[in-house]
Parts: structure tokens; C-alpha cells; sequence
């Protein structure tokens, strides 16, 4: 599970995190598995998070823009 440096969309973030949570799930994960497995789900949520925040923010801007041109 190597981690890639590409930026990954969210949509593909959350296939990542299906997969991780699927390894985690499987008895026969060992340990040392379960805890890279682990980080990488970590660093996945993360991501997700940090995109959702930018979409709302940008979804903030543009209402704004739009009550403003309302105004006018």
C-alpha cells in the first residue's frame, strides 16, 4: 500500500478507504498490516477532509457572489 504522490479525487480517496477498511476487516491481516493499513486510512480521511473543505468554501464564495449580484 504504497502511498502515492498524485492528488487523488475524492471519489477515489473513498474507493482507497473501502479497500483499506476491507484489508482491516480480514482476520488474517497480520499486525504490521492492520497498523500500515491503518495509517493509510488515516492519511485518506485526511485528504477527503481537506477536499470537502475546499468545495464548501468554494460553494460559500459563490453563493455570496450570487447574493450579491441579487442585491444589485
Amino acid at each position: 500500500m504504497a502511498e502515492e504522490k498524485k492528488e487523488l479525487s475524492l471519489e477515489e480517496a473513498f474507493e482507497k478507504l473501502e479497500t483499506v477498511i476491507e484489508t482491516l476487516e480480514r482476520p488474517e491481516t497480520s499486525l504490521e498490516e492492520s497498523f500500515q493499513a491503518y495509517k493509510e486510512g488515516v492519511s485518506l480521511v485526511q485528504l477527503c477532509n481537506q477536499q470537502i473543505d475546499r468545495v464548501e468554501k468554494e460553494v460559500r464564495v459563490l453563493s455570496q457572489e450570487g447574493e450579491a449580484d441579487e442585491q444589485l
